[in-house]
């Protein structure tokens, strides 16, 4: 036995220490998952004598990754570091650049963001004449997304086809496959997609993968879609030591493709496996945790867990009831103060938490008001800034020659007179003759459709690109990086501008190159290939600098598998909090109050939650406030009604005897009713029964709404 499983509690232990057959282990909020895991691989190696390189951990996060990579080491110093530790997508774009040649790929072939696909979409559809204002590019790849999630090919696709929409995303699909072969590209979805599909048909590639990870451990199951399920599942068959840790109150992705089943059908697909729950809580306080488990108790598919921790007690949750969203901001803006005038926090010690991107202008507005330093995580991405992407285009082609979507962003940028049509016309002349791009400029001189003027315009590209490509392979990739930045003029283009938004542009060129730097420093691999793959990879979370102390402010489902001494959730209303689209659908309401269940388990001592009565969305919107309130136990609440004029306080309870079941037979078609912020109405029609109950009610003012009857407080005036 080795000395350090005395660090850890007994379920984490046997947790540890069963490492033979499927196991599933349930990991509550805070409590320790990621060192089981680590642990785990650790005791695979020290105790069981299992070679490092036998051993694969997949996470969903470089940063989950990157963490689990270094508390490998801790332990065990540098034995460890033949594991394959990382995310699904590196998992498989490391197997595809060893396999490529099985799918008619080369090893080099280039990782499409999410923008260079929608920019492939766009010259799809262009090309087979669908006008974006019938169809929308977005919801095309989407659509797509969708697909290759469930592994759905384009040629299944085309024989499911339903209706208008899906008619045309058959054929762009189709295209845009085709497009993305000719460029030597996957895009984000293939990279798992194409992966299965390698394994699919090629056995014995899977029979290799197979005996190279004997022990698999699968971080945040219930984050699984399809693809990945299959892909783990085929990975696992032979040795079936496969370890998958997760927690069904946290699932929270069903919008992109995660199935909670994959992880509430564990002991399904593997009837012999082990289940062991981890239940003890390291990070939030006792009554945080009575609140979180009185709303998420309310789903029903779940499999259920009982969370404790040592930390007894605890400050009550602090509800903050405003008239509109700018006083909402401004009373977060107070506690921030309060709590920084008054305890030891730091900015950086606090999360504010929406549901929508949407909400954070006020909120930033307020912040910059008062002279409050803060942090968007997951805003603009720096590698999804123009004149980051521009000069990372150059560096894909110069990676891989067949990339057009590269090539068409840089054939013109910096400004050199070259335009769409030429461009079309070079990559035309690219298509019919089968070459890649770079070939077509060198055999310029054949297409007599481009102008003499225009010729002499695209060799001088072309020879800075062969002058580029001569130096690839001699320089690193901060120096060649640099003199990128230097022969196309760009940086200089950028300061002789002398606006604010070009020096800031600057700025952004610069700190690329320092990317590069950082990156030589700390990597055994790099090279361009290494670098421009890594960029492609990075989720939110991964450029979100934690050293900064301001305050953070994050989605809801950006702030998974992060902890805050303080956090802040704003927005609490019906239609913004459960989001309107999940009303009429259990599956989908239950997935919001996991999200909210996650909101308040990223809290370690303090949480404020807001409702405002009105909020600025599509026009001034009167608010319910959300159902997910009314879940929450009085005894365990302080409630703040802020009243516009002075800031008046007072306590109010807003919440009903939880054990009194809601009565609906009062409420028919017909009735005339009261509401405190509409007035008085007609119920017009009914749908559903008991709790779900629905009220389409026809108001004096002129306006029709449709109100949740439980949650509408309304007064009967006459049936």
């Amino acid at each position: 036995m080795i000395d350090f499983l005395k660090d850890l509690n007994p379920p984490q232990r046997e947790a540890t220490t069963h490492t033979e057959g499927p196991l599933l282990i349930l990991a509550g909020a805070g409590s320790g998952k990621t060192r089981v895991l680590t642990y785990r691989i650790a005791y695979l190696i020290a105790a069981k004598r299992i070679p490092p390189s036998k051993i694969l951990a997949v996470t969903f996060t470089n940063k989950a990754a990157g963490e689990m990579r270094i508390r490998v080491e801790k332990l065990l110093g540098g034995i460890g570091a033949p594991v394959w530790i990382s995310t699904f997508h590196s998992l498989c774009s490391r197997i595809l650049r060893r396999e490529a040649k099985a799918l008619g790929y080369k090893s080099n072939f280039t990782i499409y963001d999410e923008d260079d696909s929608l920019a492939l979409i766009k010259k799809c559809m262009e090309k087979l004449d669908i006008s974006p204002k019938k169809v929308a590019p977005a919801a095309v790849l989407s659509r797509i997304s969708d697909a290759k999630d469930k592994l759905i090919g384009w040629q299944e696709y085309q024989l499911k086809v339903k209706d208008f929409f899906q008619e045309n995303v058959a054929k762009i699909y189709e295209l845009y496959q085709q497009k993305l072969v000719e460029s030597m590209a996957f895009d984000f979805d293939d990279l798992i997609m194409k992966t299965v599909g390698l394994f699919s048909h090629y056995n014995e590639i899977l029979k290799k993968y197979q005996n190279r990870f004997r022990y698999i451990l699968v971080d945040e199951y219930q984050d699984t879609n399809h693809a990945q399920y299959v892909l783990v599942r085929e990975l696992a068959s032979a040795s079936r030591n496969l370890c998958v840790v997760g927690d069904d109150d946290q699932s929270i992705y069903g919008w992109r493709g995660a199935d909670l089943n994959n992880i509430l059908d564990f002991e399904k697909d593997y009837p012999d496996c082990k289940v062991i729950r981890l239940e003890q809580n390291y990070r939030s306080t006792q009554l945080i945790l009575d609140t979180a488990s009185s709303v998420v108790k309310n789903n029903l598919s779940r499999k259920g867990k009982t969370l404790w921790t040592d930390k007894k007690g605890g400050d009550k949750i602090r509800l903050i009831l405003v008239d509109d969203e700018h006083l909402e901001a401004l009373s977060v803006v107070d506690k921030i103060k309060h709590l920084l005038d008054n305890y030891s926090f730091k900015r950086s010690d606090m999360v504010i938490l929406y549901r929508t991107n949407a909400q954070s202008r006020i909120l930033e507005q307020k912040l910059r008001d008062n002279g409050i330093p803060y942090v968007i995580v997951g805003g603009v991405r720096f590698y999804q800034r123009k004149e980051v992407k521009d000069i990372l285009a150059y560096l894909k082609v110069l990676a891989n020659h067949n990339d057009m979507v590269s090539w068409k962003r840089i054939i013109n940028v910096p400004p050199r007179g070259i335009g769409e049509k030429t461009f079309a016309r070079l990559e035309e002349y690219s298509f019919k003759n089968n070459i890649n791009f770079l070939k077509t400029l060198e055999d310029l001189e054949k297409i007599p459709e481009i102008s003499s003027r225009m010729k002499n315009l695209v060799k001088k590209f072309f020879r800075m690109i062969k002058e580029f490509i001569g130096k690839k392979d001699k320089l690193p990739i901060d120096k060649l990086t640099e003199h990128v930045v230097e022969k196309t003029g760009y940086l200089n283009q950028l300061l002789t501008e002398g606006t604010i938004e070009a020096d800031n542009r600057a700025e952004n060129v610069k700190e690329l190159i320092q990317a590069t730097k950082e990156f030589k420093q700390r990597t055994d691999n790099p090279s361009l290939n290494a670098f421009l793959e890594e960029v492609s990879l990075l989720s939110d979370i991964d450029y979100w600098n934690q050293s900064k102390d301001t305050v953070n402010l994050m989605t809801l489902h950006s702030a998974k598998g992060l902890e805050f001494p303080v956090v802040f959730i704003t927005g609490l209303e019906e239609g913004l909090f459960p989001i309107s689209r999940s009303l009429d659908s259990q599956k989908e309401l239950e997935e919001e109050r996991r999200l909210f269940y996650v909101g308040l388990t990223r809290a370690k001592e303090k949480i404020f939650l807001s409702f405002a009565h009105h909020r600025m969305r599509f026009g001034d919107q009167i608010n319910l406030r959300s159902r997910f309130l009314d879940e929450l136990p009085s005894e365990l609440l302080q409630v703040e009604d802020l009243i516009s004029a002075g800031w008046e306080r007072k306590e109010k309870s807003l919440f009903k005897d939880q054990e009194l079941e809601f009565d609906d037979s009062l409420l028919e078609a017909g009735t005339r009713i009261f509401h405190s912020s509409f007035g008085e109405g007609r119920i017009i029609r009914k749908e559903g029964f008991g709790e779900g109950t629905r009220l389409v009610v026809k108001f004096k003012a002129g306006f029709t709404k449709k109100l949740m009857a439980k949650y509408a407080d309304l007064e009967i005036i006459e049936r």
